[in-house]
């Protein structure tokens, strides 16, 4: 059973379900075809055996017999909406369950774009669908009716242009679906995109990834072209029905209007067919095309999706690039210390990370410098995890880098390891120290991204993580080091005023990041701490922290030399993670190898 089958049977069945609705819905539709009836046929009784004859109280009585016929019309339609909503409000009673039950099921993220506009698309384009065929079927009856009993010979001048435009625009719906879905599926690959590429924009200038960015969005914007242009072709053919079926019987009614008062049809009935024409048919063939053409598609687009989702498993999206690692299975490498570490599907799941090749033999006996524990962690209880079931091991001197696209959950852990976030499940360590606790606190310091920098002496915020003074000689030692000294001899020595609003944001990361080479913490986590910074100060930083002896470096990589510099690296793409040496992963993860071609340098000129 296809799925178009499959969806065209459920529907059945749920109107099936309903068929008391639908009678009363039927029941109250002639009551309104019956204003119908009476605007052609009421008007040319008014004019043949009143107005022409001479006898205006015959003709009055006649326009009074319409107008009564369209006050119970009006009567008709308005238990007609009610009907609709009796109809209308069960389907997306059950959309809404139905998406609710699989977003608790699977935890999909589309689940809350089904909730908040898929459903509330599909319920009223589904209700706009039932009215305006409703209105076309009836209406039509009593117009066709209308002119059958005022002259059948009408019948033969607007049933045939009638019928082919219909036709025409049957024969049209089911291309116009298949066009309208693949315009709603490219701009859907569009808006993705933009959401993926605008929030990582800073990535992409620091990179040099601008070509390459564009080119794929470049593609995306050329498909959502070529499919709003098809689908504006089709378009046409609808306007084209619309003329022949809804505007030619007009032309026609005028060109034949002598054969036709030759052959028996009164003047009055020639107005009323006109009218039959003008103020029913055409305004219902009107509706019918533009919102079955168009709502219709969309209807059928959108059940099709929620619908599928029921029992397909989700697809991940097109063209979404690469990650390391499968959903089925996990992936087994051995790294260059022929320890065993896993890599599995989804982030962080049971990542073990082994023991750093080269670390001091006593650091063995030593406690962890940081160990993560079946950590989950997620914004909300009804969010995704964007860390889950996350293992880690560091043991004291390693050296981690961790990169991965923008929103991947890098900062997160960071924040984890910080104790700034809580995690729903698991423990988290520094030093052998549960997080959050006081003597985990004084084992590590955090650099974040926006460095800290406030109004005092340069000396002052140096030693600001000490506690104690500190000698001007270590003071010196520590800018010389991580590379600020040339900037402390600009401001005219380690005692002089600092002024935050006079820095740049590079010469506000060097004084944070001397300030944390200063302190006692043994772990140093830097969270793009240095992504202000030129390659060659970035890497002198970065070196210094490293050396530093017994201590432990996290650096959330800004660049891909930062990676190249580290003795481990941790790859995270919010689906899946990587980990090992650089060249284990040009070898092993796609991602990886698409970060360092990304951010390799452009020569110089």
């Amino acid at each position: 059973m296809t799925a178009a089958t499959g969806l065209a049977a459920r529907g059945l069945a749920f109107l099936l379900a309903r068929r008391r609705v639908l009678l009363r819905l039927t029941a109250w539709s002639v009551l309104e075809t019956g204003q119908t009836f009476l605007i052609g046929y009421g008007t040319a009784r008014a004019l043949d055996e009143g107005f022409l004859r001479g006898r205006a109280d015959v003709g009055l009585a006649w326009l009074a017999v319409t107008g009564l016929g369209v006050l119970l019309g009006a009567l008709g339609t308005a238990r007609v909406y009610a009907a609709v909503a009796d109809l209308v409000e069960p389907l997306r009673d059950r959309l809404v369950e139905r998406v609710v039950s699989r977003g608790v099921r699977t935890g999909e993220a589309r689940s809350l774009s089904g909730l908040t506009q898929q459903v509330e698309i599909a319920r009223d384009t589904f209700a706009g669908l039932v009215m305006v065929s409703r209105s076309f079927v009836f209406t039509s009856a009593g117009a066709l009716a209308g002119l059958f009993t005022l002259a059948p010979p009408l019948l033969l001048v607007v049933g045939p242009p009638l019928a082919l435009g219909m036709a025409l625009f049957a024969a049209t719906l089911r291309p116009l679906a298949r066009r309208q879905e693949t315009f709603l599926v490219a701009d859907e690959a569009l808006a993705g995109d933009l959401g993926t590429v605008c929030p990582g924009l800073r990535d992409v200038t620091a990179t040099g990834a601008e070509a390459q960015i564009a080119a794929g969005t470049g593609e995306r914007v050329e498909a959502e072209l070529r499919a709003a242009r098809a689908l504006a072709r089709w378009g046409v053919l609808r306007v084209a029905s619309l003329t022949i079926g809804g505007q030619m019987p007009i032309v026609l009614l005028l060109a034949a209007a002598p054969w036709l008062l030759a052959h028996g049809v009164t003047a009055g009935a020639l107005v009323g067919a006109l009218a039959y024409v003008t103020q029913s048919l055409l305004p219902a063939l009107r509706n019918l095309i533009h919102g079955l053409g168009t709502s219709g598609s969309r209807l059928t687009v959108v059940l099709r999706r929620l619908a599928a989702t029921d029992t397909d498993p989700p697809r991940p999206p097109e063209d979404s690039g690469p990650v390391c690692g499968t959903v089925t299975e996990k992936i087994r490498a051995t790294d260059t210390s022929g320890d065993m570490l896993t890599r599995p599907a989804f982030a962080g799941a049971g990542l073990r990370v082994p023991v750093t090749p080269g670390v001091a033999a006593d650091h063995a006996t030593a406690p962890p410098a940081l160990s993560l524990t079946s950590v989950t962690f997620a914004y909300g209880p009804a969010s995704a995890p964007v860390v889950h079931d996350f293992d880690l091991t560091l043991p004291p001197g390693a050296h981690l880098a961790v990169v991965g696209p923008s929103g991947t959950g890098k900062s997160t852990l960071t924040a984890l390891v910080a104790g700034l976030l809580m995690p729903s499940h698991g423990t988290v360590r520094v030093a052998g120290h549960p997080v959050p606790g006081p003597e985990a606190a004084a084992a590590r310091v955090l650099i974040p991204q926006e460095a800290y920098v406030f109004g005092g002496t340069l000396a002052e915020n140096l030693a600001y993580l000490r506690p104690g003074p500190v000698p001007e000689e270590e003071l010196l030692a520590a800018a010389e080091a991580v590379g600020l000294a040339p900037l402390a001899a600009r401001l005219g020595g380690l005692g002089a005023r600092v002024d935050p609003t006079a820095l740049s944001a590079g010469e506000r990361q060097l004084i944070a990041l001397t300030r944390a080479y200063l302190s006692y913490a043994p772990l140093a986590l830097l969270d793009e701490a240095t992504c202000h910074l030129d390659p060659g100060a970035e890497e002198r930083a970065e070196r210094a922290f490293a050396a530093r002896p017994g201590g432990t470096l996290v650096v959330v990589a800004h660049r891909i030399s930062s990676a190249r510099r580290a003795d481990r690296i941790l790859v995270m793409d919010g689906r899946s993670t990587a980990y090992g040496g650089h060249e284990d992963l040009l070898r092993s993860c796609a991602l990886y190898r698409d970060l360092v071609g990304s951010w390799t340098p452009a020569p110089a000129r």
